[in-house]
């Protein structure tokens, strides 16, 4: 039952076409043209896509949400971010493009996104995580610090959220309430029921799943049900509050007022307990904050990022 309800909150999208080889990248301006590349590990290939220059800059790697692709990164925020900078969004296994199968823990995903980071021999990097990306970093912050220099951190709590816990109740009740309004799942999830959420969630939906090469397929029930208890069982653990406690890389919080799958107070958890963190809450928004303050989430961004600690 929890897996049919939790399939229902995806979104399709089309089959995979092409690659490119990650020693000659191909640079965009136009994320919805950027190309999958691939590379494997273990015998498992893993696909990931580079839009923006490197320069002198650390590569900014991106973790995704529950079930989400690299197609469902709103192409507004990714092209925003990859102005200043080398963006990498990557599948993780079992989803999307990428082989495998996925496990069923967040630390299962953290090893092999430490493990991808490695094949592209990075050899330190700044982190995205959002959602259930969010999760996975945190755990890579206690596995490899010394892989990341600085870790932004959106719609997401620490090791035995509540939140996190009830989130296939969460997605029950949204998948019934889009059934009653006609208003689409993302939307309900991701943003307000305010006029201001559900026109700029109109815009949001223009621009995600619009990959005009190499689009990837929604992620199967396998996936999802795996994800799910990754989710689940991290927020029913025992809190991570001496490991966040021993994280010493900037970090920025980011959420919406309005979250209703990593409420607002599980973010100022993270803030609490992370020594050198700070927290950035967004007005009339859920869990899409960064989408839906796309300008406003870049600027903020940058300005953290290209700060001299």
């Amino acid at each position: 039952m929890i897996k049919r309800f939790l399939l229902a909150a995806m979104l399709a999208s089309t089959v995979i076409a092409g690659s490119v080889a990650f020693a000659n990248p191909v640079l965009a301006a136009d994320y919805s043209k950027t190309l999958n590349k691939y590379v494997e590990i273990g015998g498992t290939r893993y696909a990931y896509r580079t839009i923006g220059e490197r320069g002198g800059k650390p590569s900014l790697v991106l973790f995704q949400h529950f079930t989400g692709t690299m197609d469902d990164w709103d192409q507004r925020t990714i092209e925003g971010l990859s102005k200043d900078r080398q963006v990498i969004v990557f599948d993780n296994a079992g989803i999307g493009a990428s082989g495998g199968k996925s496990p069923d823990s967040v630390s299962g995903m953290a090893k092999i996104s430490e493990q991808l980071i490695d094949a592209l021999k990075l050899q330190q990097v700044d982190v995205l995580g959002y959602s259930l990306g969010g999760c996975i970093v945190q755990q890579i912050l206690v596995d490899r610090p010394e892989l990341i220099r600085k870790t932004i951190i959106v719609g997401s709590g620490p090791q035995g959220s509540p939140g996190l816990r009830v989130i296939p109740d969460v997605i029950a009740a949204a998948v019934k309430k889009s059934g009653e309004t006609g208003r689409s799942l993302r939307a309900i999830l991701f943003y307000t029921d305010t006029e201001r959420g559900k026109a700029e969630s109109a815009e949001y939906l223009k621009n995600i799943n619009n990959h005009s090469v190499d689009a990837e397929p929604p992620a199967s029930e396998e996936t999802t049900g795996a994800q799910a208890k990754a989710l689940v069982t991290w927020g029913s653990m025992p809190d991570n509050y001496a490991e966040l406690g021993r994280i010493t890389q900037p970090v920025l919080i980011v959420n919406g007022s309005n979250d209703i799958i990593a409420p607002p107070p599980e973010s100022v958890v993270l803030f609490q307990h992370i020594p050198n963190a700070q927290l950035s809450l967004y007005p009339d928004s859920g869990h899409g904050s960064l989408f839906q303050h796309h300008a406003l989430f870049v600027s903020q961004v940058n300005t953290f990022l290209d700060r001299a600690e």
